[in-house]
């Protein structure tokens, strides 16, 4: 729990502010974000699941794995399937760069059944959107 720092979530506030966003997105992979403590493996997957689902879904933001309508998505999927379904919907999407420190205590829920995961509920939206 809480491994999204609450920090940025005033600079959100603000995006949505400044622009009328309807949908504003931490991002760890533009501006000033980025991960810290992840080891080589860990960040290849992130960001080619993150390229993956750009390349086929093309939903207007660039971290779709990693931040804060109908849905049926669970775990990495979640975020992937709003971005995708307020793009759908025509909303407006903003992003701010945020930091991920990865965790001190406990282990990563991402394992061969997250990817498994991940995959399915790419093509699901792909076919579906």
């Amino acid at each position: 729990m809480f491994f999204h720092q609450p920090k940025f979530i005033p600079r959100m506030i603000e995006e949505q502010r400044k622009h009328n966003y309807d949908v504003v997105s931490g991002t760890r992979y533009a501006g000033t974000g980025g991960v810290y403590g992840w080891d080589l493996k860990r960040k290849i997957i992130s960001r080619g699941a993150n390229y993956i689902t750009q390349i086929l879904l093309r939903p207007g933001a660039s971290d779709l794995t990693g931040s804060f309508s109908a849905c049926v998505s669970k775990g990495y999927v979640f975020q992937m399937e709003m971005i995708v379904r307020a793009r759908q919907f025509n909303y407006t999407i903003g992003e701010v760069p945020i930091s991920f420190v990865d965790r001190v205590y406990g282990e990563s829920k991402l394992g061969g059944n997250e990817i498994f995961q991940f995959a399915k509920g790419l093509l699901y939206l792909f076919s579906t959107t």
